[in-house]
């Protein structure tokens, strides 16, 4: 058994906070989870995904509807559990919307997580795994980016919002020397769970590459739109490291165990694969795996966009005894799975369906084209 028991998780209903928490529950920790349904389906204020995970792992998940910017509910979920660590997923995170809409993503992602932190320390709970994101590091000056990369050069606001939490981070362990925080910063998280019964369904109209590319696949959409055909890259189109999502799960149990062996105040990793894959490699790689076609358009780039990306995730293997095993055809076959087995994403019928103990679940669509 894990010398810590509870772990509380905000974003849990979401897709990456999903598949974390299998992950978790699998390694013998208990999860208190909340989530605001920003970005995840909610039926009557239940997380249909969290059902989905009780019934992959056979244990349950303890729910609450709660938005971290609501600081009574916050205090008061945490008043019922003793909290041993906190996995910090909760956030918005497309690019192209947080463009249009700052002050959504300032206040959210912001706000959200100082009230976090102070309802931590009123609780004497002070270990912090957070979900940051490549984006800190802006248009990268060399490539694969290593954690002492520079940061704050940033393209988008969704960028500045995870970069600024972790100034925030580091200025609090400064001041505290109680914290102990490991901060990851990841790549672009594809796939689902090897089951198909949860995966990625985007509830808004920005969304990552492959659910709309299945989205098309499968026939729901006419095309792909993919914004900007000339950079400076093999065949014109963006460089991302693509990372499946459980991969990306044991990446954050592998931090857990770190925060429970040493008090390491802040330390910051790169969760990625170490490899480059451009979006038509992809689109390629999806079509082959899947044997199905993605018709596509070249658009204008995106403001925010940047050229290419991938990590050096060597420290993450060196110091979290962690490293990325699934390749993109893996990532596609999981995704292509978990959108056949639910071509509607988790709906409410799915719902009754779970309630009911049958199995069956979802993925729905957004429009638009690119990634983080």
């Amino acid at each position: 058994m894990p010398k810590w028991k509870n772990v509380f998780v905000t974003g849990g209903a979401g897709y990456i906070g999903s598949h974390c928490i299998v992950e978790l529950l699998e390694a013998g920790y208990d999860v208190i989870a909340v989530d605001n349904f920003a970005n995840s389906v909610n039926d009557n204020g239940e997380a249909i995904s969290l059902k989905k995970v009780e019934q992959i792992t056979g244990k349950p998940v303890a729910f609450y509807q709660c938005d971290l910017l609501d600081k009574p509910k916050l205090e008061e979920v945490f008043s019922k559990h003793e909290i041993d660590c906190v996995i910090h997923f909760a956030a918005i995170k497309a690019v192209g919307e947080s463009m249009q809409f700052p002050f959504m993503y300032y206040k959210n992602n912001l706000i959200g997580t100082i009230n976090l932190l102070e309802v931590m320390q009123a609780h004497g709970c002070q270990q912090l795994v957070f979900s940051s994101s490549c984006t800190v590091y802006g248009n990268p000056e060399h490539l694969p980016i290593t954690e002492t990369h520079p940061t704050g050069n940033i393209t988008n606001v969704y960028g500045r919002t995870k970069f600024f939490i972790e100034e925030m981070l580091k200025d609090v362990s400064a001041a505290d020397k109680s914290w102990n925080i490991i901060s990851l910063r990841y790549f672009n998280p594809v796939g689902a769970h090897p089951s198909g019964d949860i995966g990625e369904d985007p509830t808004k109209p920005f969304t990552n590459l492959m659910p709309y590319i299945a989205q098309v696949a499968i026939g729901n959409k006419p095309y792909l739109t993919i914004f900007g055909g000339d950079y400076e890259t093999t065949d014109g189109t963006g460089i991302r490291d693509y990372i499946h999502v459980m991969d990306l799960a044991s990446g954050h149990v592998a931090a857990l165990k770190a925060l429970q062996n040493e008090h390491l105040r802040l330390k910051v990793y790169n969760l990625g694969t170490g490899e480059g894959c451009s979006v038509l490699q992809l689109i390629k790689k999806f079509e082959e795996v899947t044997k199905t076609k993605v018709p596509y358009k070249i658009e204008d780039r995106r403001i925010g966009d940047i050229v290419s990306m991938y990590a050096n995730a060597n420290l993450a293997k060196e110091e979290l005894g962690w490293q990325a095993k699934c390749t993109v055809e893996e990532m596609c076959k999981d995704f292509w799975r978990w959108k056949i087995k639910n071509p509607n994403g988790y709906k409410t019928d799915a719902v009754k369906q779970v309630a009911n103990g049958t199995t069956h679940t979802s993925t729905s669509v957004t429009q638009n084209g690119v990634h983080k």
